[in-house]
């Protein structure tokens, strides 16, 4: 059973529908003791950082997370919840995230040039050669296009990155340390691709988590 962490921020419906698509149960859960007993986590997640990271304290969430990462279950973050994975955020402001990652949240306008969009929405491409190889992306040709909605991306993250998305720079589109994986980009809203994403997460098994440090 894969547990949708439920905390008042993200795509939960649309999460549950794919995951119902390629026939898994996906449950959309606050209470520790289900999330517990879950073999996958999800983390979701849209809006604003600070937002987030203060639902996640007041709800209780913020311990959840740390330890079921910690467990070695495979653990899924998705664009604001993979953003939430990192060391900290300066979306308006300096906010300290999960530290499950090394990294920081900076703005795309400050690397893309003032040309584009921001935010940064629709299809593009998803570019995973010469990066980290990641399970989650046995499946899909290189080339392949996913949905991103963001106007914030992860940086020095290197030794982690998994995927980038060329947007007037490359930006990280993924990103994996051991058992703990993060998508910048929407699985839920990129089609045959993103299922094929979703269903290579609910394939893996859990596994013992390296050492590390985490914010608790």
């Amino acid at each position: 059973m894969i547990a949708v962490i439920d905390y008042g921020v993200g795509n939960l419906f649309s999460l549950k529908s794919s995951f119902a698509a390629i026939g898994e149960e996906a449950r959309i859960t606050s209470d520790e003791a289900v999330i517990r007993a879950a073999d996958h986590v999800v983390l979701p997640g849209v809006g604003a950082f600070r937002d987030a990271v203060r639902k996640l304290e007041e709800t209780g969430m913020k311990d959840v997370v740390l330890r079921e990462a910690a467990s070695g279950k495979p653990f899924l973050g998705i664009c604001l919840g993979m953003q939430l994975l990192f060391d900290r955020s300066f979306e308006d402001g300096e906010y300290r995230g999960l530290g499950l990652i090394p990294g920081e949240v900076r703005p795309i306008r400050d690397v893309i040039g003032p040309g584009l969009q921001v935010p940064h929405i629709g299809w593009n491409v998803l570019k995973t050669a010469g990066f980290r190889e990641c399970p989650l992306f046995r499946d899909v040709p290189e080339g392949a296009h996913v949905y991103f909605v963001h106007s914030y991306a992860a940086f020095d993250c290197a030794a982690h990155t998994a995927a980038v998305t060329e947007y007037g720079a490359d930006l990280t589109a993924a990103v994996q340390r051991d058992n703990v994986f993060g998508c910048q980009f929407h699985p839920e809203k990129s089609g045959d691709t993103g299922l094929s994403i979703l269903k290579a997460f609910c394939g893996l098994r859990g596994g013992k988590a390296e050492n590390r440090e985490v914010f608790v």
